[in-house]
């Protein structure tokens, strides 16, 4: 039996899908199971995972555990204690590859993610541990582009030159569900990418190619895009830590690993792929996911 947090969202989502169609038993906990929309053979278990107390009984077994930061955050500790006691095995830990980094320039600290303590809590845990140092999602595009895409032909944000190697969701749960499965990644922490460093301004471009419309990007000053996004309802400290760190990084290139082809024995997705997959999501409103 697996277990799965952060099971609703954009990485949990698609990991259980795999592990299911994989003939694996899962057992996902989530606040609300009515509302989840799991497939019928998981197991799903109402729970509050910021009380692990209450939820030890959800850890009898189980064999191997998947972490999400923003669904444990700082109780990650106490809950693997716990699954230790229990006869847990493994964690494998969902982190980001800016989690060395202060932690005031880690802007989705300030969206709840604990990437920092539930890798640390994961290597201390005494468990055989994994720890998935992902780039951003290829999803946060569509929170960030998509309502001016599905409105027009003009995308306006701020630092055209920036770039990121965003992952693919299904790439990430993919090594996710081997870490979960398998020895092969023991002790190591993946620093997992896309294969492609493509600016913002590339970004665009991309999103027009896979529908055939002609994008145009306006580049924002960084203040007026700040403003925008605070009308939008981000949280300040969010805002202000994510325009830093397209400060920091204007004009290089992203970081490109080849992690995810050696786990997986094919290459990572490009960002092409991403859009295409989700080519219906810039025509009609969705919601994505967030990280780093």
């Amino acid at each position: 039996m697996l277990l799965v947090t952060g099971a609703t969202g954009t990485i949990g989502r698609p990991l259980i899908d795999m592990l299911v169609n994989e003939g694996v038993k899962v057992r996902a906990i989530t606040h609300n199971p009515q509302a989840a929309g799991l497939p019928g053979r998981v197991e799903v278990v109402q729970g509050d995972l910021a009380r692990p107390d209450t939820i030890a009984r959800f850890l009898e077994g189980v064999t191997a555990l998947f972490l999400h930061p923003r669904a444990v955050g700082l109780a990650a500790a106490e809950l693997l204690r716990l699954a230790r006691q229990r006869g847990v095995q493994r964690v494998v830990a969902l982190s980001a590859t800016n989690v060395d980094d202060p932690l005031d320039q880690q802007p989705s600290r300030y969206q709840g993610d604990r990437n920092k303590e539930v890798e640390d809590a994961a290597v201390a845990s005494g468990l055989g541990w994994v720890s998935l140092r992902a780039s951003s999602f290829a999803a946060n595009t569509l929170r960030a582009l998509g309502p001016q895409v599905r409105a027009g032909d003009v995308v306006r944000y701020p630092y055209a030159d920036f770039a990121e190697s965003l992952i693919h969701e299904r790439d990430l749960a993919a090594v996710a569900a081997r870490a979960l499965r398998t020895d092969e990644l023991m002790g190591q922490r993946p620093v997992l990418t896309g294969p492609q460093s493509l600016t913002h301004g590339q970004l665009v471009a991309t999103i027009g190619e896979v529908l055939g419309r002609t994008l145009r990007y306006q580049e924002l000053p960084p203040e007026a895009a700040t403003q925008g996004m605070l009308a939008q309802g981000l949280p300040e400290p969010f805002v202000r830590a994510l325009m830093a760190r397209y400060a920091r990084g204007l004009g290089q290139a992203a970081p490109v690993t080849g992690e995810v082809e050696r786990i997986l024995g094919r290459p990572a997705r490009p960002y092409a792929q991403w859009v295409t997959d989700h080519a219906d999501a810039f025509r009609t409103q969705q919601v994505a996911g967030s990280h780093r």
